[in-house]
């Protein structure tokens, strides 16, 4: 049963399309990744849930309250800005206390005690905010966040600011401590390594619309169109008598993953212009005899520059040409 319903969202800024027709039901305790390219309505949809913009029509229900209306401090839904929005002038316990006005003294004292150690920041509380690591940091704003104990938790970009050799061990330990709360959590990224780690189910937006919704593995392996075959992950794109030799009908498009190729003995024949080395394996550029290029992930030692090769395809998808595509 949905925990939270969102029916038909729809929200323009003049003539631009925002949002469009955009539905979800998300389970209890479930962590649901809106993920897009710029512009693609992911942060419109994360600012209509919180209530920071209204909706032209639509609806967003959450334990069974329609919210559609209300003013987003009594929604009951935590945020967590891209930029932290941290107060450097307070400290720690007093930024955690930010949103707890309403409570007496001791309650909460305890209410900020309890959410520093949720986040692992137990001891902290006098700290100064200058004093943090980017990571420590975004820890106060998530313990921000959970001290009025939402219904459900949004996070906008939650990762951005941090260094690369730090997203990684972050957003597992987000992850972790996401699930050791079991609070309902919607949260939006451009990043789709960051969508498929932190989230239980992915929705792939593009243009205001919903184009998938589903498992990280459902999203990957059998995207429900060509702009979701693309945009998530790497993928070759063929039309024409090389569409038609992996196997697809006369106006498809065939789309096989770099890693859904192989060399072999007969196939697509081309020549390797390029060879780039990641580790473990290697991008090969394939240069056809039709002029067309593409990669194929394999073994470092599958190929060399200038070799000629044929190709071979273990899995293809296929999607419709449509007009407007390039």
């Amino acid at each position: 049963m949905a925990y939270l319903e969102v029916a038909g969202l729809n929200k323009r800024f003049g003539a631009t399309v925002a949002a469009e027709d955009v539905s979800l039901t998300v389970p209890r305790g479930e962590i649901l990744a809106l993920l897009g390219p710029s512009g693609s309505g992911k942060t419109t949809v994360l600012r209509l849930l919180a209530g920071f913009e209204s909706p032209d029509a639509g609806r967003i229900v959450v334990a069974g309250d329609d919210v559609s209306g209300i003013p987003p401090a009594r929604r009951r839904f935590g945020m967590v800005f891209q930029h932290y929005a941290l107060f450097p002038h307070l400290d720690v316990g007093e930024n955690v206390a930010f949103g707890l006005a309403a409570l007496a003294k001791d309650r909460v004292e305890a209410k900020v005690t309890e959410a520093l150690a949720l986040v692992d920041l137990a001891g902290f509380a006098r700290r100064k905010v200058q004093e943090l690591s980017g990571g420590q940091q975004q820890r106060v704003a998530l313990a921000r966040a959970l001290a009025p104990e939402p219904r459900v938790l949004l996070l906008d970009e939650p990762l951005s600011n941090l260094d690369p050799a730090l997203r990684e061990r972050t957003r597992r330990e987000l992850r972790r401590l996401i699930t050791r709360v079991g609070i309902t959590t919607i949260f939006v990224t451009h990043e789709q390594e960051e969508a498929f780690d932190l989230g239980d189910r992915v929705a792939v937006l593009h243009r205001g619309r919903i184009e998938q919704c589903g498992t990280p593995d459902d999203v990957y392996e059998r995207p429900a169109t060509l702009f979701v075959a693309t945009f998530v992950g790497r993928a070759n794109v063929f039309r024409g008598a090389v569409a038609h030799a992996f196997g697809a009908k006369g106006g498809m498009r065939a789309v096989v993953r770099p890693e859904r190729l192989r060399f072999g003995d007969a196939g697509v024949p081309g020549v390797v212009r390029e060879r780039r080395f990641t580790g473990a394996t290697a991008f090969f550029l394939i240069e056809g005899d039709d002029g067309e290029r593409f990669e194929v992930q394999a073994e470092p030692e599958a190929a060399t520059i200038g070799e000629r090769v044929y190709v071979e395809a273990t899995r293809v998808m296929s999607f419709p040409e449509m007009e407007g595509q390039p």
